[in-house]
């Protein structure tokens, strides 16, 4: 009895030993850096050039967040809007991403390489920004409305072509079996596709989300209308101001501002927190997927 518990006992292994080892000096570099920019962002102005970054606030204030909270309406309205676009755009580009990639990996679809080097070759060419904004702006007219922020970037060909590579190995005989039984195209991609995708659509689901709550170049271009900025974008407008103002001083002295109290660098971190935050309490609720959803990246031709 003694010989069979030694047995069950696990012995060491060094090799596992310095995988756990790596992996957490890995996770403690990657979460250092975030602990030290909320730090950063509640220490004074003033602690920050004359002692320079710590992790430890040398003189804490929320200054940098009062600062930035000045409007809160304005704020909450920027993030609503940001909110809405991510939620929406993830929504509808996995639909149709599912969709296009499941039906170019149906064997029995008769243009389906053809449709498959297509979208491939789109990835190739760019048709460049001012054709995008003429298209955009003076045949499609979604300047200024909330579909801008999602349109153009609803539909992404590599997201397309890594969907069809996790469909094209679920077996053909699903479908023919649910085929016999009476289902009909769209009731197979809705009760039984959709649902055996779910590894990768989670996946697919967290990049495409990242790209929408991060994205605010296009609302720089075609929005005008403040009550439809982003989150995003306002930060960015946000340090643009602090930035110019400390930075002319000739300019800020005739105004009779004072400057010297901005806090720039602890603003930076401030506002890093507020555009980050949201998306670090997301990604647990994909963990489980992420990591079986990976392997979705192998291609087939």
């Amino acid at each position: 009895m003694n010989a069979s518990a030694g047995h069950q006992k696990k012995s060491f292994k060094p090799v596992e030993f310095f995988i756990h080892a790596l992996f957490i000096m890995l996770a403690v570099c990657m979460i250092a850096p975030l602990l030290l920019v909320i730090a950063v962002s509640f220490t004074e102005e003033t602690a920050i050039t004359e002692f320079g970054y710590s992790f430890i606030p040398k003189v804490f204030t929320t200054k940098a967040y009062s600062y930035i909270f000045q409007s809160p309406l304005v704020l909450l309205r920027a993030y609503g809007v940001t909110a809405f676009v991510t939620v929406c755009g993830t929504i509808l580009a996995l639909l149709i991403t599912a969709m296009l990639g499941y039906v170019i990996s149906r064997r029995n679809f008769a243009y389906g390489p053809y449709a498959t080097f297509f979208i491939f070759f789109t990835m190739l060419f760019n048709g460049g920004l001012v054709p995008s904004y003429i298209l955009i702006t003076q045949y499609l007219h979604l300047s200024d409305t909330i579909w801008v922020l999602i349109v153009p970037t609803l539909v992404s060909p590599f997201n397309i072509l890594i969907m069809r590579g996790f469909l094209v190995k679920l077996p053909p005989e699903i479908i023919e079996s649910a085929k016999v039984d009476g289902a009909r195209e769209l009731r197979i991609f809705f009760t039984i596709i959709l649902p055996l995708s779910t590894p990768a659509l989670a996946t697919l689901g967290l990049f495409i989300s990242f790209g929408y709550w991060n994205s605010w170049f296009p609302a720089l271009l075609y929005i005008n209308n403040e009550k439809l900025v982003p989150i995003q974008l306002l930060l960015v407008r946000m340090m643009e101001n602090i930035n110019y103002l400390t930075s002319n001083s000739d300019f800020v002295r005739f105004v009779d501002v004072d400057t010297s109290n901005f806090p720039t660098l602890s603003a930076r971190m401030a506002m890093a927190i507020l555009a980050v935050g949201p998306m670090m309490f997301i990604f647990p609720m994909f963990q489980r997927y992420f990591v079986q959803g990976l392997t979705v990246g192998s291609l087939k031709g």
